[in-house]
């Protein structure tokens, strides 16, 4: 009886001190201006998700890789993952994540971009958070910076353990 109260209280100790478990789906770009998808918005779309995930990592957060051929048989469209947080939750549930984060690239003009994001608790299958974070012209560094705005956003909205890099002074041109 011992030797069973021990491990259910390594058990409960274990899951109570358990790293909370988050996927992250990849981008969907809505390029809403006069020349839409260009290759270059589909680029920096799709350097969202690696960014987004290297910076929770580095915060503790276990990522949780939901393989893209998986997101794609959930998706029926653009758009749906991203406003049915049921389906996205039961992909999350597939996967083992506790969190499941949809975003989008959302691209209403030349000059600036908002990268959108719904954060998903898995278990009762509810957004629990919206994210906005405006992001202005193409730069790379811009885009780094507005992803680690968001990482911020989402730490703040779980635990409270993200610490965003010092500013970075961008090169003058």
């Amino acid at each position: 009886m011992k030797l069973f109260l021990s491990a259910l209280f390594c058990l409960i100790s274990a899951t109570l001190n358990a790293e909370p478990r988050i996927a992250i789906l990849d981008f969907e770009l809505k390029d809403l201006t006069l020349a839409p998808g260009i290759p270059a918005e589909i680029q920096r779309t799709a350097s969202i998700q690696p960014l987004l995930q290297k910076e929770l990592a580095s915060a503790g957060y276990t990522i949780i890789d939901i393989p893209l051929a998986a997101q794609h048989a959930a998706d029926s469209g653009v758009g749906y993952l991203f406003d049915h947080a049921d389906t996205a939750a039961g992909l999350g549930k597939q996967f083992g994540a506790d969190y499941v984060l949809v975003g989008r690239l959302h691209k209403p003009s030349f000059l600036f971009a908002y990268l959108m994001g719904h954060l998903i608790k898995v278990d009762n299958q509810k957004q629990i958070a919206s994210f906005i974070t405006e992001s202005k012209g193409p730069n790379s560094e811009l885009v780094i910076k507005a992803v680690e705005t968001l990482a911020d956003k989402i730490d703040a909205q779980l635990e409270n353990r993200y610490t965003p890099p010092p500013p970075r002074k961008l090169p003058v041109h």
